[in-house]
């Protein structure tokens, strides 16, 4: 059975067992890591390539639909989308529904990319998951998918909100 987590009380961070700061160590590692190999052989960054994901999954979609699911501010995902566009990778249309808002979408050149890129992101994933069960990554995934449903809760946090 896991240890509880300590107390608020705590007089420092324990960094090896301190779930956001775990979290973020990997993720800024593996991100970093995506860039620069991205960059080298594609010419996009880490950034780019989510956009990329997210468009081949939702297409004709809004900037502000990109930031909701993968949690990036407006502005880094603008400016991916402007490279990305530059570059040929997408393309836009005006929204229907609100005419002072464009749509993307995936061109041709943008989905061989997308193809491209993702062997790379599976391999990347794969030589991460080394040494791990298949049991162990099902309830990795579980408990991920938990954390994420809780962010909207410890983003509304506010000093007093203790029970």
């Amino acid at each position: 059975m896991p240890s509880k987590p300590k107390e608020p009380s705590a007089k420092q961070l324990d960094l090896e067992r301190y779930i956001p700061a775990l979290v973020n160590f990997l993720s800024n590692k593996l991100s970093s890591g995506a860039s620069v190999c991205y960059r080298k052989n594609f010419n996009v960054g880490v950034i780019e390539w989510r956009v990329l994901a997210m468009l081949k999954v939702e297409t004709n979609i809004s900037a502000n639909r990109i930031c909701q699911v993968i949690g990036l501010d407006k502005a880094a995902v603008s400016r991916a989308l402007k490279q990305l566009q530059t570059l040929g990778h997408i393309s836009f249309i005006k929204n229907a529904k609100d005419g002072r808002s464009s749509l993307a979408k995936l061109t041709e050149k943008g989905e061989k990319l997308h193809d491209k890129i993702l062997y790379v992101a599976l391999e990347r994933e794969r030589l991460l998951l080394q040494g791990v069960s298949q049991k162990e990554l099902d309830t990795l995934i579980e408990v991920l998918l938990k954390l994420n449903k809780n962010i909207k809760q410890v983003n509304e946090f506010k000093l007093g909100n203790t029970t």
